[in-house]
């Protein structure tokens, strides 16, 4: 490893550890006040731990399978102390993100044997889903990669000039027809440049509207269909992008967006201004959908690729 790899992954961690920061205190401040004069995990101590799991946004289902793994361990260690729950707690929010093939990309790599990569992204106005594109590209473009983006999300001028915006800013071409055209011929010819260049990866953004499902379904499943006309097994990753500061509101976009695609990776943005982290783990858990991709600020290096194992250490370190 050389020293930019080391402190690389020191800013990471370091990254990881602020933007976790809110939750963290919220979530410990709480956590001591519930244990605070008991020497053991009871029943009582369990409700409060219900409780703080489902304020941090965990998710009432992910939350009652975490207490269950807990009363199990209770009962079968017959005693187990309060300064113990740090590490019984941590150990069963690993298992449950090891459990949904969460956070398994070591670094910016693509897939071998697929060239482009091609990247449909999903999800609803303002969570942060073209920023989310251009913070992609730049990685992508920092690995080494040749990348093409198509500007796809075609009902807000906004979005297309923010994406042109980003391809300037990170030096890569961006596929537009401008607002108010077809979505799914802008996807058809950033595929096509992508062949036409050797591009590693296509990344196409999409319409973040969910008003109407069935309008989704169809608008995606267009954009699917025309792509393939030059590639046959595109879109090869559809990336669904998720505000976690919204918590349980970004619970319900996953169901509808999974209703409406075949959704096969997670981003969740903006954890950094928000104690509702916990988000990670309920959608994680209630999709068994990997969670790719987590944003921790502002700055481009801040969109991380997912690590469950840090996501833990940083989560449970009450530094």
């Amino acid at each position: 490893m050389g020293i930019f790899d080391f402190f690389s992954k020191e800013q990471k961690k370091e990254s990881l550890d602020k933007g976790l920061e809110k939750t963290k205190t919220s979530f410990f401040g709480q956590l001591s006040k519930a244990v605070v004069g008991k020497s053991t995990v009871d029943v009582e101590v369990l409700d409060e731990l219900e409780e703080i799991l489902v304020h941090a946004d965990v998710g009432v289902e992910t939350t009652v399978k975490i207490i269950d793994r807990i009363e199990k361990r209770v009962a079968r260690d017959k005693y187990v102390s309060t300064s113990e729950l740090d590490r019984i707690l941590r150990e069963e929010i690993a298992a449950l993100l090891e459990e949904n093939r969460a956070g398994d990309g070591a670094n910016f790599d693509l897939p071998a044997g697929i060239k482009p990569y091609v990247i449909m992204v999903v999800g609803v106005n303002g969570v942060g889903k073209t920023t989310t594109i251009g913070k992609l590209a730049s990685q992508f473009h920092k690995a080494g990669k040749k990348v093409v983006l198509g500007a796809a999300d075609t009902f807000r001028a906004a979005a297309v000039d923010q994406l042109i915006i980003w391809g300037e800013r990170v030096g890569v071409p961006v596929i537009s027809h401008g607002m108010n055209t077809d979505p799914a011929s802008v996807a058809y010819d950033a595929v096509k440049k992508g062949v036409e260049i050797g591009a590693d990866v296509v990344i196409i953004d999409t319409a973040g509207r969910l008003h109407n499902k069935v309008g989704l379904m169809n608008e995606l499943s267009k954009i699917k269909r025309v792509m393939q006309k030059i590639t046959v097994d595109t879109p090869h990753e559809v990336l669904l992008v998720l505000d976690g500061s919204t918590g349980q509101n970004a619970l319900l976009q996953a169901r509808e967006f999974t209703k409406a695609t075949d959704v096969t990776a997670l981003a969740i943005t903006k954890l950094d201004g928000t104690a509702k982290g916990g988000v990670v783990i309920g959608i994680s858990d209630e999709f068994k959908i990997p969670v790719k991709y987590i944003g921790v600020g502002e700055k481009i290096e801040d969109l991380q690729l997912f690590d469950k194992n840090q996501f833990v250490e940083s989560f449970f370190s009450r530094k």
